[in-house]
């Protein structure tokens, strides 16, 4: 009798311990709407904030077809498409913007792809003072140079960058006083990136070439993991100390040129790589871009996204530099898709004058 009634009472417990679990996940979730979520980091954030029981709405034209994530399957793919409203109209069309989603209701709002003030503001100003929070992606771009590394949320901003237009979004949206969060990340990187980041370097050494790079190599750059970028940006709903706040995101550590090629070759399997350093004034390279990267410092600390956010990188530069090759590049490459185009690398390789490069802050033996 005994172990009957103990038994009767784990029962209820349990149950009733699911039910609870059940009814704070229900009261979690939240009507959310993202414009741009058909490319890359859009796509990995509009999955975490699907796996995460959201409930969302896409604005977009509709031109780019939706893909699967590489480690998605086609049954959850399907799922998740069939779970997500589609709105169809153009961002950088303020009455597209008012007509379409003047009688919609959201309770938080991503803006992944504004680039200037008024792709943002008619928007905002829609929805000001109707949404609980405001998620915009602007960029680690925005800061001025500096003599002194990592940049900080509070360093000095370039208001000549050419990502000035995020900065005077982020400058509008305070602004108006709408409950505002701003992610400024570094080169995002991972499967299905479309910026020829990682791919610059798995390209030349699938072809055993020499990887041409800028100055002397050891400029140090931040990169982060795109699947840790949409987790840091779902792990701002719900927290109302991140309203007004801007956050760097990139990988735990960063990369020296040189570094990252040789990372690049560790990911591949390659045990020997080939570099040749070089100097871009030498060159005219008329509108083709001979390197993915701007030859500078350029990372930044994550302490404060870390904090507030609960938040921490899951991937090592490695690991997801292995992802990058293996779930997006080797597909690429097996399906004819890499456009192979070594017109700048060429003019370096063939050009036989000498330029001499000089730093010495960072011996080459310690990477």
């Amino acid at each position: 009798m005994m172990m009957k009634l103990i038994f009767a009472l784990y029962h209820l417990i349990t149950l009733a311990s699911a039910l609870n679990m059940h009814m704070m996940s229900t009261s979690s979730s939240k009507n959310v709407l993202i414009i741009g979520g058909t490319r890359f980091s859009g796509l990995y954030l509009w999955k975490e904030l699907y796996d995460r029981g959201h409930s969302i709405t896409l604005f977009n034209r509709g031109k780019s077809s939706l893909k699967k994530l590489p480690k998605e399957s086609e049954d959850d793919f399907e799922k998740r498409k069939s779970s997500a409203r589609f709105i169809n109209g153009d961002r950088q069309v303020a009455e597209d913007i008012q007509e379409k989603l003047k009688n919609e209701k959201f309770d938080v709002i991503y803006d992944m792809n504004g680039r200037e003030v008024g792709d943002t503001a008619p928007l905002a100003d829609l929805f000001n003072g109707k949404v609980e929070q405001f998620i915009y992606m602007s960029s680690a771009g925005v800061y001025k140079k500096s003599l002194l590394m990592p940049h900080f949320e509070e360093d000095a901003e370039d208001v000549k960058s050419r990502h000035k237009g995020k900065l005077e979004t982020e400058a509008y949206l305070k602004q108006i006083g709408i409950p505002f969060t701003s992610i400024r990340p570094t080169y995002i990187y991972g499967p299905q990136n479309y910026n020829p980041l990682e791919e610059y370097f798995f390209e030349r050494l699938d072809e055993d070439r020499r990887v041409c790079i800028p100055g002397h190599g050891q400029h140090v750059t931040g990169l982060g993991h795109v699947e840790d970028l949409a987790i840091a940006m779902a792990q701002i709903i719900g927290r109302d100390h991140c309203k007004g706040q801007i956050y760097n995101i990139q990988d735990k550590q960063s990369v020296s040129f040189e570094g990252l090629a040789k990372l690049c070759g560790e990911a591949m399997g390659k045990e020997k790589i080939d570099i040749k350093y070089y100097d871009k004034k030498m060159f005219d390279f008329g509108d083709k871009k001979s390197f993915p990267m701007r030859e500078q410092h350029f990372f930044c600390s994550i302490d404060k996204a870390m904090k507030d956010l609960d938040w921490a990188p899951k991937y090592s530069m490695l690991e997801g530099l292995k992802e990058s090759y293996n779930l997006d590049f080797s597909v690429k490459k097996a399906a004819g898709k890499l456009k192979k185009d070594f017109t700048c690398d060429d003019m370096v390789l063939k050009d036989d004058r000498i330029a001499v490069v000089t730093y010495t802050a960072i011996p080459r033996d310690v990477l």
